[in-house]
């Protein structure tokens, strides 16, 4: 595992966290506090520019739930696995002082995912591994596709804007451990912090599963 790969993850998961966090602080300030298509796309953009510019290092994962559902797929191995893991959350936590150094521990705690109103742990919990198991088979699929390589990234932007534009008045949308564990830590906030780690990961290895039996029919 070089450091040029450990680099690419921290500062692509840098990109991600940053971009899409401060877009939820810029909608607010504009007035636009609960608008959730500037939001959705402020994510989609900021992963999109990570992957344009570190993806092709790495293979642009920015996300444990990716790097897991890799693993699982065997195109890298565990040592690396973990690795990329710590990289994304220092990547991630980094974004989130970025954040602090900009506004207020109030604002970073404002980017935390949390559940919309109504929402019991259980139904957040599942919407986010239904939609991580959709990212990852996306991502699966587009990565070894021949036909689908020279869009992959833009396919894999688009998908993560279409998740928030569903996922963000019943999650908060997370589908990555690290986009909600950095502003958490940051910011001070741990309140159903199990959902947003556990969840993604659960829903990689569905979405793992689907790419398998739907692209090989081998289901184990």
């Amino acid at each position: 595992m070089s450091v040029n790969k450990l680099a690419a993850e921290l500062f692509g998961t840098y990109v991600l966290v940053l971009g899409g966090t401060a877009t939820i602080l810029s909608a607010a300030a504009g007035g636009a506090q609960s608008n959730i298509v500037i939001v959705a796309f402020g994510f989609g953009l900021a992963l999109l520019a990570g992957l344009y510019a570190f993806g092709e290092v790495s293979g642009g994962h920015f996300n444990p739930a990716v790097s897991f559902a890799m693993v699982l797929d065997k195109r890298i191995d565990v040592a690396t696995m973990a690795g990329y893991w710590v990289a994304q959350l220092v990547g991630a936590v980094l974004a989130s002082l970025t954040l602090l150094a900009a506004t207020s521990t109030e604002g970073v705690a404002s980017t935390m995912t949390t559940f919309g109103q109504g929402i019991e742990a259980w139904e957040a919990f599942l919407f986010e591994v239904v939609f991580t198991a959709i990212f990852l088979a996306v991502i699966l699929k587009a990565t070894a596709s021949a036909n689908s390589m020279k869009t992959a990234f833009l396919g894999i932007g688009l998908t993560l804007t279409m998740i928030h534009l569903v996922l963000i008045p019943f999650t908060g949308t997370s589908v990555n451990p690290v986009r909600s564990l950095g502003p958490g830590i940051v910011g001070g906030v741990w309140t159903d912090q199990w959902v947003y780690w556990i969840a993604p990961l659960v829903g990689a290895a569905v979405g793992w599963g689907i790419y398998k039996i739907v692209t090989s029919g081998d289901a184990e």
